[in-house]
């Protein structure tokens, strides 16, 4: 069970990652605003999933039981 929150976790922060250079890249190159405005609000999804999945993982596993 713990291995599988890491990985989820992991990969929730990989996808905040590539969306953010995704959106920071279309703001560069001078691309659409409405597409850049898309690609945050999916990175402040994607931040608050692995921050919920953060906080689960310290409530699940952590020392303080």
């Amino acid at each position: 069970m713990e291995t599988l929150l890491n990985i989820a976790i992991a990969l929730a922060l990989l996808f905040v990652v590539v969306v953010l250079g995704m959106g920071l890249w279309n703001m560069l190159k001078g691309g659409p605003g409405n597409t850049s405005q898309k690609l945050m609000r999916l990175r402040v999804i994607g931040q608050a999933i692995a921050i919920a999945l953060l906080l689960g993982a310290l409530f699940l596993f952590g020392q303080g039981r």
